[in-house]
């Protein structure tokens, strides 16, 4: 089906909800807005749902290559369209690293295969590896991921030297995940003397403290405004790192931005009890005082984007003690509805989670044709029924993990199908056997 209108939909796009249709060519939106009357191949009525660009995930994990007993390109992507996400973009720590141009290109080959989703792979930094860095096409790649705090895959990099080369050489957007590693590892050890072997989980937003995430994110900002470079920090989990952005300049002035992870607006360190390593990140879910600043920054324009950070192990990987257990929630199938329950709660408009989720995302990244509803941009497309009851459960899932840490929560709201590049490949609580997905293209300089 080459032409499709969209009928009666309500139209979410740059701060406003219009009532009217939308007429796709191909892969291509063609026209927007009031009665459209034309030739059309597929005729889909809207009535009673809301139609948004697709949503744009600036942070996932897919672990292929070498970690895919947990997740791969093919069902975390298909994860990805379940929940409204059309665009991914991909961490650098699988097995081995992406941090050779080589390897990052095996990765779009394999997304070329396999992905319904639209799709980018970060370039990953190393304290070793700056010549390769230097190489990554900024026009095709969405950016450079540095680990400056260990995490999963020990990627850390916590050479001065190399810091500075990097930052003062590289034109591309750097982001980073931001914990001082000399802290944790100092809290840690605390916690070991303490507790020994069987540190609770509770521990874990004291071990990567307020301090940690502070002192690295700090040190990033120093670095970004010491040589001018673009700089994006991920996954902001505490209110005193707030005070490093600014909320009165337009995002696409901004040389320095970041991210909100939807477990960091979610959760609070009262889940540690229950729900244990199932809520185990880095950096930790921390107070609620830190959540709630989490969710007015994003509010406020003080944080840019909103995403996952999706990152799934096995629930056996998960069920060790708190030194076995790794970090890491799998949510790229469940951001939709999570910020569906913030709406219903009156904390967002539907205006506000396009904006953060779809508009930001595309600008930060400076996405070529994405991100909007405009004609001759690329449809990609997410129908959402706010109305709809939805409790989840194991058996929806399309995580190759097979858990999530929202099991059992009920929520209203919902997915009701997915467009990528035009083509439909979720429905009916279906993913569709398309490979719809494109390489993410950016426009590196322009404004």
């Amino acid at each position: 089906m080459s032409r499709k209108l969209f009928k009666n939909a309500r139209l979410v796009n740059e701060s406003q909800i219009i009532e009217g249709d939308l007429f796709v060519v191909k892969d291509r939106i063609e026209k927007i807005g009031g009665i459209i009357d034309t030739n059309t191949d597929e005729e889909i009525d809207c009535k009673g749902m809301h139609l948004i660009p697709g949503i744009i995930d600036d942070q996932v994990h897919f672990r292929q290559p070498g970690l895919t007993h947990k997740a791969d390109i093919a069902s975390e992507s298909k994860a990805a369209v379940a929940g409204g996400v059309t665009s991914f973009m991909e961490m650098p720590n699988t097995k081995p690293q992406t941090i050779t141009q080589d390897r990052l290109e095996e990765k779009y080959q394999i997304a070329a295969h396999v992905s319904p989703a639209n799709f980018s792979f970060f370039m990953g930094v190393t304290n070793e590896n700056i010549e390769e860095v230097l190489k990554t096409d900024p026009s095709k790649v969405c950016g450079l991921k540095i680990f400056m705090g260990s995490s999963t895959g020990d990627m850390l990099v916590d050479n001065r030297q190399t810091l500075d080369n990097i930052f003062s050489q590289t034109p591309m957007l750097i982001a980073t995940h931001c914990e001082d590693e000399a802290t944790v590892r100092a809290n840690m050890e605390l916690a070991k003397q303490k507790y020994g072997l069987q540190v609770p989980f509770e521990q874990h937003p004291i071990i990567r403290s307020h301090e940690a995430c502070y002192l690295s994110s700090s040190l990033a900002v120093e670095l970004a405004q010491k040589h001018g470079t673009r700089l994006h920090i991920l996954h902001i989990s505490t209110a005193k790192e707030l005070e490093l952005f600014n909320n009165t300049v337009p995002l696409k002035e901004k040389k320095i931005t970041s991210e909100a992870c939807v477990h960091h607006m979610f959760f609070n360190d009262t889940y540690y009890p229950t729900l244990g390593s199932k809520v185990k990140c880095n950096p930790a879910i921390k107070t609620e005082a830190d959540r709630s600043a989490i969710v007015q920054a994003t509010l406020d324009g003080t944080i840019d984007i909103i995403a996952t950070d999706h990152a799934p192990h096995t629930i056996e990987e998960k069920s060790g003690n708190y030194f076995e257990a790794p970090s890491g929630l799998p949510l790229v199938q469940h951001a939709v509805i999570i910020m569906l329950d913030f709406y219903h709660k009156g904390v967002y408009s539907m205006e506000k989670i396009v904006e953060k989720m779809c508009h930001a995302p595309a600008d930060c990244f400076k996405l070529k044709e994405r991100g909007y509803l405009r004609e001759g941009y690329y449809a990609d497309i997410v129908l959402l029924d706010i109305e709809k009851e939805i409790e989840i459960k194991k058996e929806q899932l399309y995580y190759k993990c097979g858990w999530s840490p929202l099991e059992n929560f009920k929520f209203k709201g919902g997915v009701d199908s997915t467009y990528v590049n035009g083509q439909l490949v979720y429905a009916n609580s279906k993913v569709l056997p398309f490979i719809a997905g494109k390489r993410l293209e950016f426009s590196h300089g322009a404004s």
